[in-house]
């Protein structure tokens, strides 16, 4: 489908995004932070709703701030929201871009028509990150040179360097990377990222969960090293009404991985 790009300005800062589809509109964050906007576009829902690319403030064309937390990246998606002019979006927030979403659900009830809550949790921190990194280093059986790569892309400072750690780096975050690879490797080859500096204040909601109360979908692969299943049961469990779908075949990228699979649970939101 034909893709347009939109500029606004924020405080002064630039915020870039791309519109493409048709139907009810669809703000789609991914995640990182850091990560390029282009490995989450879904054509399969650009058939269902217009769906919203921002380029993170931080990233891409959009601009650059001098420090970076949730409350930046919320209210940089507030003013998407307002561009676009309608009363109500859905929002889809990937990893990372979970978070963001799940604050903004939180801060801005009355302008959110529903959520697909994608690979994502309510809650970061000590027992997040070494569960994650459980998760790498028992990769290394699958691929030995895997943990050295996701080391160098997480304490990466330079552009260049953590987008060439990411592309060596994400067979973990694949199902069956090697099984695939030939399928997955356009998806690889277009990895690229920007050394935003992560807010060091874990991220948790846990006890507001309960207030989001409008219709929501919990998508979550069952080999997710980062963001799987336990985590995604942790939303089901606080969501109220919530619909959790686990892609068995897929890991952090089931847009990719169970193209089908997952836009049909992000199109029941609209049934």
């Amino acid at each position: 489908m034909t893709i347009t790009t939109h500029r606004i300005s924020v405080g002064g800062v630039p915020q870039v995004y791309h519109v493409a589809g048709t139907g009810p509109i669809c703000v789609a964050h991914s995640g990182g932070p850091g990560i390029d906007w282009a490995y989450l576009r879904m054509p399969l829902l650009e058939r269902h709703f217009t769906m919203v690319y921002p380029e993170p403030v931080g990233t891409g064309d959009s601009g650059r701030l001098d420090g970076y937390d949730l409350a930046g990246y919320v209210e940089f998606v507030d003013a998407v929201v307002a561009a676009l002019g309608v009363p109500r979006v859905f929002l889809l927030g990937h990893s990372h871009g979970g978070f963001v979403v799940q604050q903004y659900a939180l801060d801005h009830p009355e302008r959110v028509a529903g959520l697909a809550l994608y690979d994502t949790s309510p809650v970061t921190g000590p027992e997040f990150w070494d569960a994650a990194m459980a998760g790498v280093i028992a990769y290394g059986a699958v691929d030995p040179a895997i943990p050295a790569a996701f080391e160098r892309a997480v304490t990466a400072t330079d552009d260049a360097v953590l987008s060439a750690a990411l592309r060596e780096a994400v067979p973990v975050y694949f199902a069956d990377f090697p099984g695939r690879r030939a399928e997955f490797a356009q998806f690889v080859a277009g990895v690229r990222a920007w050394a935003v500096p992560q807010d060091a204040k874990p991220f948790d909601v846990r006890a507001r969960l309960g207030e989001i109360t409008v219709p929501t979908v919990i998508i979550v692969g069952e080999h997710d090293f980062i963001c799987g299943p336990a985590w995604a049961a942790m939303l089901h469990a606080g969501i109220p009404g919530s619909r959790l779908v686990t892609l068995t075949s897929s890991g952090h990228f089931g847009h990719v991985e169970q193209p089908a699979e997952f836009a049909a649970a992000v199109t029941a939101l609209l049934g």
